[in-house]
């Protein structure tokens, strides 16, 4: 069996051994990354394998799946002239974060904890619940009131008991750390779990493999917690790294007005968020997070690749929602901002793909 490879904090470097349980930096209780530096394949070496994310085993930090669901591999289709989604929606429980829970579940077998708890406000918790049901490993998630009864029939359905937690999202995330700390508990969280990360990041290496070893411009990518934008921006240092790009894309980071800490920050300047009241209730739920824990390496990861951040407002989320629903792809109002965001030229001429994260199954139209 491949060893683990050690976490340690990027704050400030404390490291925690691979084995441990602990979800956090002892020292900060920031998020963790992984002390793991792949070299990517070459293209014309992936031509037979598995057709799933797990063709890319040199990127991950885990090998030889035992719970895979044939996650990955999405389709990639043209919206108009230079911009194309990536159907995300189309994976084994109908979001992208199958990509990373499946990481999870296959590290929590690993390490064999008495129970996984997770807390989402919908596609997470449904991601978990069903690996964790393929990988017999008990499941807790908790959920903020409010969360769509679709997404909690469904965790349910996968045998996770789901306990709801009075307040927002964030709330929800204190209870479920509060009984991390537990001992036999692994925290399956797609936050701080730098895991998910490297499952996400498989995003990116199929749209270099599908286009022919290249990218777009541009990558315009949902944030809230920023989990696909820095699988993004792990996975194009790899590529970078080992020669197989010539150039990096561009990172767009779409946030809703309603909710958009990230946005405000960037705009004044700042390396991290302040302390902000939400302006109102959006539907695009699963971005709305006011204090993203990985704040400061989203906001450096865009910087750094010369993008900016967008934002949507409630309108532009629901036409953007019927244009595509329009063009025979219904998507939940989470994974529609982006195609909100650059539906109207706010790109120019630049070429960019855009995912397509969650089913509209899971959560209706968005109103009103």
């Amino acid at each position: 069996m491949t060893p683990l490879p050690d976490c340690y904090c990027p704050a400030d470097g404390t490291r925690v051994a691979a084995e441990s349980l602990a979800w956090c930096c002892p020292v900060c209780c920031g998020p963790l990354d992984l002390d793991f530096a792949p070299t990517p394949a070459p293209l014309k070496s992936l031509g037979g394998r598995v057709n799933s994310l797990w063709r890319y085993a040199e990127t991950l930090p885990l090998a030889g799946p035992s719970v895979s669901l044939g996650e990955g591999r999405t389709p990639l289709v043209e919206l108009t002239d230079g911009i194309s989604a990536k159907l995300d929606f189309l994976m084994p429980t109908l979001s992208f974060k199958d990509r990373g829970a499946v990481l999870l579940a296959e590290l929590a077998l690993r390490l064999k904890p008495r129970q996984v708890i997770a807390d989402s406000s919908g596609n997470a918790g449904t991601s978990i619940a069903a690996y964790c049901a393929r990988a017999a490993l008990p499941c807790t998630v908790y959920v903020p009131e409010g969360t769509s009864a679709k997404k909690l029939e469904q965790m349910e359905a996968h045998g996770a008991r789901v306990v709801p937690v009075e307040g927002g999202r964030e709330a929800a995330a204190r209870v479920a750390r509060d009984a991390a700390d537990e001992p036999g508990v692994f925290y399956a969280s797609h936050v701080f779990n730098p895991y998910f990360l490297h499952g996400t990041k498989t995003y990116v290496h199929e749209l270099w493999e599908d286009l022919g070893g290249r990218l777009p411009d541009a990558l315009v990518l949902p944030v809230g917690n920023g989990t696909l934008l820095l699988g993004a921006s792990l996975a194009i240092a790899e590529l970078y790294g080992a020669g197989l790009l010539d150039r990096r894309p561009v990172l767009y980071a779409v946030q809703a007005a309603a909710v958009a800490p990230l946005a405000r920050a960037w705009e004044e300047g700042a390396e991290d968020v302040v302390d902000i009241t939400p302006a109102g209730p959006t539907s695009a739920e699963g971005i709305a997070i006011p204090r993203p824990p990985r704040a400061r390496q989203i906001l450096r990861a865009v910087r750094d690749s010369g993008g900016t951040f967008l934002t949507v407002t409630e309108d532009q989320i629901r036409h953007a929602q019927l244009d595509l629903a329009s063009r025979g792809l219904y998507v939940e109002s989470t994974g529609v901002a982006c195609w909100g965001a650059v539906r109207e030229g706010a790109l120019g001429s630049r070429s960019a793909v855009v995912p397509l994260c969650g089913a509209g199954l899971k959560t209706g139209l968005a109103g009103p």
